[in-house]
């Protein structure tokens, strides 16, 4: 009697179970794909998650010799060392006509040292009317972007060069003093390549410390073969340029400007310059060096 009892249980449970299997949507089956999933290589594993079983070993060897895709440089470094240059960057028409005074290569970067100078309400307001009354001379001038005063040639400096240029330059100029100075007699300027012609403020003091400054960048221009500043040096503050060599017509209404500055409200106007620090200008990087108090 327990026999074939044992044998119509048994029936029972292996019905009851394939029944179950079949309402549960094939979840034994799902067990059973997971069981041969884990019992892979794990090259499968990765390889294939979404398959029930191993993938072909021919499709393995076909993706392992697939090329592999190189992550993009970011914009920000490919900006400092770009393969080519911009022929934008080389048509004057986009900057007012201005000429490179030389090409620009890769690798060279243009370079120039100088004292920066941060114009207040009423130099703003008196250049205005110097430009005013230049236009009224036949004299278009355009006023600079920001203001300066150079202790050196534009030079060209090669990128690896940067580093020890501009430590050079700290070491030289760290025990040089503050000091100030001024300007206030109108000179006109032209560059040596004849492009360009600039209305400037002469200084009419402070000549002895600049050229203080000015030996102590000669001295790092010398040690990397650059030329060095001039040797009777005008030292002053381009306030506007026009495109060509204009200077005899600038000339001619400098005189009227001059008096503009003397007379300004009751008095003459000085351009004030307050000598705190050097800086130097490379490419798109600029240095600073703070003088001593």
């Amino acid at each position: 009697m327990r026999k074939p009892a044992f044998t119509y249980l048994c029936r029972m449970l292996v019905g009851y179970s394939s029944s179950s299997s079949e309402e549960d949507g094939g979840a034994s089956g799902e067990a059973a794909a997971a069981t041969q999933k884990k019992n892979c290589c794990p090259k499968c594993q990765e390889e294939d998650d979404g398959n029930n079983g191993c993938p072909a070993r021919k499709k393995i060897k076909t993706e392992e010799q697939a090329p592999k895709t190189r992550l993009p440089l970011p914009d920000c470094l490919l900006a400092l060392f770009p393969d080519e240059v911009d022929p934008q960057t080389e048509d004057g028409s986009l900057h007012g006509g201005r000429v490179r005074s030389f090409k620009h290569e890769r690798g060279n970067w243009a370079t120039y040292v100088y004292v920066p100078y941060h114009p207040q309400e009423e130099f703003g307001e008196l250049l205005a009317e110097l430009l005013s009354a230049a236009g009224t001379c036949g004299v278009v001038l355009t006023p600079q972007e920001e203001f300066h005063l150079s202790l050196s040639q534009t030079v060209v400096l090669r990128h690896h060069w940067i580093q020890p240029f501009t430590q050079s330059l700290r070491t030289g100029l760290a025990h040089c003093k503050r000091f100030v100075c001024s300007a206030g007699k109108l000179r006109v300027y032209c560059n040596a390549e004849r492009t360009r012609t600039f209305l400037g403020m002469e200084v009419c003091s402070g000549h002895v410390q600049l050229l203080d400054l000015v030996r102590v960048v000669d001295r790092s221009m010398t040690e990397f073969q650059l030329d060095t500043f001039y040797k009777e040096p005008s030292f002053h503050i381009s306030l506007a340029w026009c495109v060509g060599d204009l200077t005899a017509q600038m000339q001619e209404c400098t005189e009227e400007l001059q008096r503009m500055i003397d007379e300004h409200e009751g008095g003459p106007f000085l351009l004030r310059l307050d000598c705190t620090e050097l800086r130097c200008r490379t490419g798109n990087k600029t240095f600073r060096f703070p003088l001593e108090a």
